[in-house]
């Protein structure tokens, strides 16, 4: 059986040419593009982790500050702010009681835990235990240390993202290990814990994603992008415009370009950029959502 190839990269830049309408200097730029070697990487998954942290902090769209976006014209970042900042939406709710049992997330303070997939196995993984339950005193005690007004009915702040798979995590960062042990506890034994909750919601719009996916080419380059001479002089030679935005936590994470459409050099870069590997960002959130 004959395997079918792929058409060469010369047929496949026409097409592409052909596709968005792109004359001859433009053309430049995409076969240029196209031939970076850079060393471009695969977006990170989510992982199954009780550590907010673990997973993209994508809730920094909501407010994303203008300042967070760098480039050369003002303009070009202002329009790329408005569409970012519409990509998640945040809703808050106030519930009268929330089960305890169904948190199985920690917010903290770590940048890069050990990623434990629940409380059991996270307790478990510690070199020491400082916090053991063996009765109902037991447990009150330990979930007065991260929840000191647990006894009057205090309001607990939680959070949940769709790209999380709605795991609901604790917002609080003092004495984790107190409250995963109380929690696994209740769960183990079925002790109905319930309280106040002040739940955020974060969730990808699709709307969002669709202005994003519209107005610009949302490419992940490697940080050495910025330092490599053919890449900065195809940019900065061409006077393309753009906007790049630092979102990503984890070292060697990639950065994020943005590409006016509208501008026939910036759409050609971007086509050039995805033939050379780079990885797209909207089909990225598309998939988490």
């Amino acid at each position: 059986m004959t395997q079918l190839q792929s058409p060469p990269l010369s047929a496949r830049l026409a097409a592409i040419a052909q596709r968005f309408g792109i004359g001859k200097s433009p053309r430049r730029i995409l076969e240029r593009a196209s031939q970076l070697h850079l060393p471009f990487q695969p977006l990170p998954c989510p992982q199954d982790s009780i550590w907010w942290q673990a997973g993209p902090p994508l809730e920094r769209l909501v407010e994303l500050p203008r300042g967070a976006l760098s480039g050369p014209v003002q303009e070009d970042k202002a329009e790329a702010h408005e569409v970012l900042v519409g990509v998640v939406r945040r809703h808050e709710h106030s519930l009268e009681r929330f089960d305890l049992r169904q948190v199985d997330g920690l917010c903290g303070n770590d940048l890069a835990p050990t990623p434990f997939p629940n409380f059991e196995e996270y307790l478990a993984g510690l070199p020491s235990r400082q916090v053991r339950i063996i009765s109902y005193k037991d447990f009150i005690k330990a979930i007065s240390l991260p929840l000191p007004r647990f006894l009057a009915g205090a309001a607990i702040s939680l959070s949940r993202a769709s790209w999380r798979h709605k795991r609901v995590f604790w917002n609080g960062d003092q004495h984790p290990e107190a409250f995963a042990a109380s929690i696994a506890y209740a769960r183990l034994r079925e002790l109905e814990a319930t309280l106040p909750a002040e739940l955020t919601d974060y969730h990808l719009d699709s709307d969002g994603l669709d202005r994003l996916h519209e107005r610009f080419h949302a490419l992940a380059l490697p940080v050495q992008a910025w330092s490599d001479p053919a890449f900065m002089g195809l940019l900065l030679d061409s006077r393309i415009p753009y906007s790049r935005l630092t979102l990503l936590r984890h070292p060697g994470a990639p950065e994020f370009i943005l590409l006016p459409k509208k501008h026939a050099d910036a759409t050609a870069l971007g086509e050039g950029l995805r033939l050379a590997g780079a990885p797209d960002v909207v089909k990225y959130l598309q998939a988490l959502g």
